[in-house]
This record gives C-alpha cells, sequence and structure tokens, in this order.
C-alpha cells in the first residue's frame, strides 16, 4: 500500500510539473501580444529584431524561427542515415561483435556536456571551415554538423533497439525466398522497422531544436536570415540565452524572449504528438 502511495505522488507530480511549467510559459509568452501590443503576424513574419530602439522597436523572430527549423533538419540529415547505419551494422553485419565496439563509443557521445560539443566545434570545427570551406566559420554548417554528433547516440540507440526487436522469421522467410543479406535489410527490415526509425529521427530532432550552448558557441548569432548553410545565424534558444540576462523582467523586450520560449514548448508539443502518431503506427 505505501509502495502504491508513493508511485501515485510522483505521478502527481510530475503531471502538476509539466501543467504548471505549460501555464507559466503560457502565460509568460502571450503577454507581449496581449499586455504589450505586439503584433503576432509581425513576430512571426517579419525579419527585423532590434527590440532596444526606443523610436521604433522592431520584434520580427522570423530569422530566429528559421534558424531553429534549419539547424535541427539539417542536422537530421547527418545524423539519421548514420544512426540507421550503425544501427544496422550492429545487428544484421556483424551481430558478434559490432555492439561490442560501438554500444561504448555511443555511451561516450552522450556523456560528453553540451559546453564540450560547443568547445570543440568552436576551436576545431570554425577553424577549419573558414579555411577549406569558406565563409567565417561560424555558420548554420557548423551548428548543424555539432548538432548531428550530439544527436547520433539517440538515433543510433533507438534504431538498434528497433532492428534487435524485429522477429527472426523476418529474416528467415526473406532468406527462404532466395533473397541476400543486403535485399532482406533493404526490402524488409527497414521497412518493417520504419515507424521506430522514423520515431528515432523525431527524438533526435527534438533534442536538436532545444539545444542551446553548443549551437550558441558555433552558429554565429546574427539577426540576419541564412542565405546558404555558410551564412551565420541564430536559433530561438541562442537568443534566449544571449539576451535575457540583460533584459528587465516584465518589459517588452524579456516578454518577447518569453514568446520565444512558448514556441520552443509548442514545437516539443508537436514533436511529441508526432512521437505518439509513430507509436501507434508501430502498434498497428
Amino acid at each position: 500500500m505505501r509502495g502504491k502511495v508513493i508511485v501515485l505522488l510522483c505521478a502527481v507530480i510530475m503531471i502538476s510539473a509539466t501543467i504548471s511549467i505549460t501555464i507559466f510559459l503560457g502565460t509568460k509568452g502571450l503577454q507581449s501580444f496581449i499586455k504589450n501590443g505586439v503584433s503576432l503576424i509581425e513576430f512571426i513574419t517579419s525579419m527585423h529584431w532590434n527590440p532596444t530602439n526606443q523610436a521604433s522597436p522592431q520584434y520580427g523572430a522570423l530569422p530566429f524561427i528559421f534558424g531553429s527549423f534549419a539547424v535541427t533538419f539539417l542536422s537530421a540529415l547527418i545524423a539519421a542515415p548514420l544512426g540507421i547505419g550503425g544501427a544496422i551494422f550492429m545487428t544484421e553485419i556483424a551481430p558478434s561483435w559490432g555492439r561490442k565496439i560501438l554500444q561504448p563509443v555511443i555511451e561516450l557521445l552522450v556523456g560528453i556536456p553540451s559546453v564540450v560539443y560547443g568547445f570543440i566545434g568552436l576551436t576545431v570545427l570554425v577553424p577549419f571551415i573558414r579555411e577549406h570551406v569558406g565563409g567565417l566559420g561560424f555558420s548554420l554548417l557548423s551548428g548543424m554538423v555539432v548538432l548531428s554528433i550530439m544527436i547520433l547516440p539517440t538515433v543510433t540507440t533507438i534504431a538498434t533497439d528497433a532492428m534487435s526487436s524485429l522477429p527472426k522469421n523476418l529474416r528467415e522467410g526473406s532468406y527462404a525466398l532466395g533473397a541476400t543479406r543486403w535485399q532482406t535489410i533493404r526490402k524488409v527490415l527497414v521497412p518493417a522497422a520504419m515507424p521506430t526509425l522514423l520515431t528515432a529521427i523525431v527524438l533526435g530532432m527534438a533534442r536538436a531544436f532545444g539545444e542551446a550552448l553548443a549551437v550558441q558557441m558555433v552558429i554565429g548569432n546574427v539577426r540576419d536570415l541564412p542565405t546558404s548553410i555558410l551564412d551565420a545565424s541564430a536559433t530561438l534558444t541562442t537568443i534566449i540565452t544571449l539576451n535575457m540576462g540583460h533584459t528587465t523582467y516584465g518589459s517588452v523586450e524579456n516578454n518577447t524572449l518569453w514568446s520565444m520560449g512558448l514556441i520552443l514548448l509548442i514545437m516539443s508539443f508537436a514533436f511529441i504528438l508526432l512521437i505518439r502518431y509513430l507509436s501507434s503506427r508501430r502498434k498497428m
């Protein structure tokens, strides 16, 4: 009975914390539109951000919204094939020793703090891109490479579990029909595990969308809309972390930063709904 009460109490605390955070962030995020009169359309669609201009302040968050989505999707384009390929290698190509080699590497990547990723990107990746690729080095390309490495363990781990959980009769039936190993992987196993593989990619994207510190150190943090992956950019998280400490609580600029946080929360809910949809497909 005591254990049941403890478990129930833990569940109530988790639900209460989630609801409280949602209500608080929603209330703070809407104040800039309700109390301060900032136009929601301008906030989402305008490319000009200059809240400190006393004569004509501008609150356009489109460059930061675009930067968040761009660096998230671009990092997923790198991490998804690498993670799924690593999972196929561990489960199908070298099942006896592949996991013993790659699993510690993946666990090591998980344990590295975000600031270390950002520092390595700042000291190694940014100069390399500046000297051998072009641009200033601080760019969407730097951000996507750093983020792809950070979300790679998430994608790889879930993809490995998905491939390992497939029933053996799928492989045996494919081989019995004369299919090769690669035909079995490409036409049988990957399609069967596709809902879970997509879930792994979406979870990685959710992780990338909310990352702040590592991206902040390599992306450039400018207010302009990037025209290529070699241009500097900024994300919602980097602008919030850079400016929140320099604003007055309750000011218009402070409230607009809370509005950016509300957008991040909404996107988190969207990722969760997408994951639940993919999970329901997997059950079906």
